[in-house]
């Protein structure tokens, strides 16, 4: 019998089997998609997190390639109003690393060992002092703890979805990244009267470009396509209007669920808590979900004993950093929403005044996830 099964190999189930595998626990790691992921919605990764991967040998093979992001921006129209400084805080890397998510999925499953790829998982239960776990093509497996990793797709194999509740944002975003003929380090957020515009740099003098849909329209490739060049254009980014391939888009939503364990079921990443991408903390969620869940789940196997104590102080602090970072995302969305002319003056005043004051040094801890109930 498998000590543990690991069911998705995106991001946090590739750093889940990679860290337990390094402690010695024999783990056996399920994926439904028959290669890599291709995605690359998530690029940042936080303070708290490098801190976090560092033993795993993931952080120094992460910075070969990403861009250190010291500082980041805010601006409206072509005034600056004020700036975060990474560089401030009193963390071990003063800085967010920004890379493609196929990227971090490399290195993390270079570490993380063999994968079974292409097993669709229908069911998981408990069976007396072990967990069982049915696949489409018919196996039953055996394990003493399972592990769900699967994002947002696979939360039905622990939860009710009439247990949980989901909030559905009505604002919607376009999406691109594109290579310019210079690189820049700093991260930019413009907010317009039109909505929120965010910029940051990737590897390779690449730029990603994230806008709130306000105009909205046909959600086709072409149609998708003009209104991220017209929105480009009008903020005077015309390099990357003329230089951008493909447009994609995405809405968000907010879930945190409010237990990530049942008996030898445990739950980590977008199925337990899912956040809006816009502030970019959701993947540094469910790898500190991960970084932190190993050793304890080592110990416990090591010791033959459960850590059932661990376990449940282990789920209080993520739990309680997933509302943190879901209650940050609900305020960017929302200040990043369209506004009227007298509410975009009173917003882009009173943002510039608090990142001016000392309320700037919170803000900046604030998004380099140093809030986290993990953080060191």
């Amino acid at each position: 019998m498998t000590e543990v099964i690991v069911i998705g190999a995106g991001p946090v189930g590739l750093l889940l089997t990679a860290e337990l595998r390094r402690l010695g626990v024999d783990v056996s790691t399920l994926e439904k998609r028959p290669g890599p992921g291709v995605g690359t919605r998530a690029i940042g990764i936080h303070p708290p997190t490098l801190a976090a991967l560092e033993a795993s040998g993931a952080t120094a093979r992460l910075l070969d390639d990403a861009v250190r992001v010291e500082r980041g921006e805010a601006r409206t129209g072509g005034r600056l109003l004020g700036a975060v400084d990474f560089r401030r805080l009193s963390a071990r890397f003063p800085f967010v690393a920004t890379l493609p998510q196929r990227m971090t999925e490399g290195v993390l499953a270079d570490l993380a060992g063999p994968v079974e790829r292409g097993i669709t998982v229908t069911a998981v239960h408990h069976d007396g002092d072990r967990m069982r776990v049915r696949t489409a093509d018919g196996r039953d497996l055996a394990a003493r703890l399972v592990i769900v990793a699967s994002g947002w797709g696979g939360r039905s194999l622990a939860y009710r979805s009439a247990a949980l509740r989901v909030h559905e944002y009505r604002d919607r975003y376009l999406m691109t990244d594109t290579t310019l003929s210079a690189s820049d380090p700093v991260a930019v957020i413009r907010l317009d009267a039109a909505g929120v515009m965010e910029s940051f740099p990737l590897p390779g003098s690449a730029r990603r470009f994230v806008l709130h849909d306000a105009e909205g329209g046909p959600d086709e490739p072409d149609a998708r396509y003009e209104r991220m060049r017209r929105a480009l254009r009008e903020r005077g980014e015309d390099e990357a209007a003329d230089r951008m391939e493909v447009v994609t888009a995405f809405r968000v939503r907010r879930l945190v669920a409010p237990r990530l364990r049942r008996g030898g079921l445990i739950v980590v990443g977008d199925a337990a808590h899912e956040v809006s991408p816009i502030g970019g903390q959701g993947m540094n969620l469910g790898l500190l979900d991960a970084a932190t869940l190993a050793p304890i789940v080592a110990e416990g196997i090591r010791t033959g004993t459960p850590a059932s104590a661990d376990l449940a102080r282990w789920e209080r602090r993520r739990v309680r950093s997933a509302r943190i970072a879901a209650a940050m995302a609900s305020v960017n969305t929302a200040l990043g929403r369209p506004a009227g002319a007298v509410a975009h003056r009173i917003r882009g005043g009173t943002l510039g005044m608090l990142l001016h004051s000392p309320v700037g040094a919170v803000l900046t801890r604030a998004y380099a996830m140093g809030f986290d109930a993990d953080a060191g």
